[in-house]
């Protein structure tokens, strides 16, 4: 059996993921060939994320060797991978979700709630830094940090920070998960869409290879980031925009009666916040399904939870919160000149 080629970057995060998807693949007779791939977000680790300019920057020159036909397969951690469809690319897996968190570290502080005004804490994400604005009205000094995630935690070693908040199932992959403090938890803290989740992306006509990865999904997994991801591309955010959600699956007996239908909930908790934290719109939203319909129909379904999610908050007045946000993040990426 020729071996699937399988594309991912380079930092030793995405090596474990590509790792685990290898051992994975290999566990159901799959053997599979590891192909490392620079991308813009790996080459500039210095420059803030929101000023490298579009979406994408850990996917794009992975996307491009599958459709070229360089790769068989690629593995993204699902945070990093744009909404946006490309035609004749298909996510075609997303295995079960590590922990969704984010996650406290300091060598101060054993919480948020030490944390006393001034003090400074690093995040290298723009969702975080509005959570945190928000939980402190403004009081902590809230710094981005770039670099994987040993480099960040080294900058917190050295005194640069106070704290820093990264992701928890990044600390655990890589064996830094002794370093937790505490976790920032539902309904303050909504994780990043995808977080904690892999996608596992083939090209859309290649039966056999979306044939030898497709085991490896996860049900709830799959229909939770699909809500999630629908929501975001409803509201148009990117991963630049302070948009927090997690979608969740639960199932249920119907009855008492043997060989009784089942149904499932799905449920989709979804924020999003300006930059300040000053304003904040919050929604839950659930749908509950037969267990029994199609993958097909269950799909729609949680593409259609997102959207009514995305249009709660914009109901709920998000309307000019995002074109706020999108301006500023425009201005910052250099793609528009700043208003006078």
């Amino acid at each position: 059996m020729k071996p699937l080629r399988l594309g991912t970057r380079p930092s030793a995060l995405a090596l474990w993921q590509a790792n685990w998807t290898r051992d994975a693949l290999e566990a159901n007779g799959v053997p599979v060939e590891i192909v490392k791939i620079h991308t813009k977000g790996d080459v500039d680790r210095d420059a803030a994320i929101v000023n490298l300019g579009a979406q994408g920057v850990f996917t794009k020159e992975i996307q491009r060797a599958l459709l070229l036909g360089e790769i068989d397969l690629a593995v993204h951690s699902l945070k990093d991978l744009p909404v946006e469809r490309i035609d004749g690319l298909r996510l075609t897996a997303v295995p079960g979700r590590a922990d969704f968190r984010d996650a406290f570290v300091s060598n101060r502080f054993a919480s948020l709630d030490e944390l006393p005004p001034g003090v400074v804490v690093a995040t290298s994400s723009m969702r975080r830094q509005s959570q945190l604005l928000r939980r402190s009205n403004g009081a902590w000094d809230v710094r981005p940090v770039r670099g994987n995630v040993e480099t960040r935690l080294k900058k917190l070693d050295d005194g640069e920070f106070d704290a820093m908040i990264l992701a928890s199932a990044g600390l655990n992959r890589l064996g830094f998960g002794s370093r937790i403090r505490h976790f920032l938890e539902r309904p303050d803290f909504l994780p990043a869409v995808g977080q904690g989740a892999l996608g596992l992306e083939t090209r859309a006509d290649d039966a056999e290879t979306i044939a030898r990865v497709a085991p490896l999904a996860d049900e709830a997994t799959f229909l939770s980031v699909l809500a999630e991801r629908s929501l975001l591309a409803t509201l148009q955010g990117g991963c630049l925009v302070p948009i927090g959600a997690l979608g969740t699956l639960a199932s249920s007996t119907q009855s008492a009666e043997i060989n009784a239908p089942k149904s499932q909930t799905l449920r989709l908790d979804a924020q999003i916040l300006s930059f300040d934290g000053k304003t904040a719109f919050q929604t839950v939203a659930t749908r509950t399904f037969d267990a029994a319909l199609a993958d097909d129909e269950k799909r729609a379904i949680a593409e259609q939870l997102g959207r009514d999610a995305a249009q709660t908050l914009l109901d709920q007045g998000a309307t000019e919160l995002v074109a706020e946000i999108r301006r500023i993040r425009d201005e910052r990426a250099g793609l528009t000149s700043p208003q006078n």
